[in-house]
């Protein structure tokens, strides 16, 4: 897929920040039922904005988001620990691996495949990290052992990569439904919109 033209680069970024504000503020995410967005965000931020200063915003809205909540709509900070630093790079493992695939993300049925496969390995790493950071790291589990931490990712981990799925799997629907109707460039549909 080629990058994006400043004005779509602009309206992507800025579409993706009101959905990680809505989603990820849980006061707005609770009452519409939806679950966070952050995960399926930085992924497509890798396919769609690519440019490392981005993924550098949206980590520091992530955190403001999560310093809001906390401070001030009465979001519980029990995951806020040492262990939270170690998101940055797992939000880096969903992002760049969107980027890896970006290139490869055509538009074909196969590339979609590709994209929805990428996402499915990248946000169980990604969960694998912050999970792991804070089972770890964190200093809420007195006695921490593998099996314990295995059997806690097996119950979790499908959750969290299962909402991630489906918000990308709706956003290749909704690529794929805009591309169509785009105008043809050079006979073929404009698959980058």
């Amino acid at each position: 897929m080629k990058p994006l033209s400043r004005p779509a680069f602009a309206a992507v970024a800025a579409f993706f920040a009101i959905c990680m504000i809505a989603t990820r503020f849980h006061h707005f995410g609770d009452m519409l039922h939806l679950p966070d967005m952050s995960m399926a965000l930085f992924f497509l931020g890798g396919i769609y904005l690519r440019r490392h200063l981005a993924f550098v915003a949206f980590v520091v809205l992530s955190v403001l988001i999560d310093w809001y909540s906390v401070s001030y709509a009465g979001v519980s900070d029990f995951c806020i620990t040492v262990a939270y630093s170690f998101m940055p790079l797992a939000y880096a493992v969903l992002w760049y691996g969107g980027r890896l695939l970006a290139p490869r993300f055509d538009g074909s049925l196969r590339s979609h495949g590709l994209v929805f496969l990428g996402l499915l390995v990248c946000a169980t790493l990604s969960y694998a990290v912050s999970n792991g950071a804070f089972y770890w790291f964190g200093g809420r589990y007195t006695n921490p052992n593998m099996g314990e931490y295995l059997a806690r990712f097996m119950q979790w981990a499908p959750l969290f990569v299962r909402a991630a799925a489906m918000y990308v799997l709706v956003a290749q629907v909704v690529h794929a439904v805009i591309a169509h109707f785009l105008p043809r460039q050079g006979g073929r549909p404009a698959a980058h919109a």
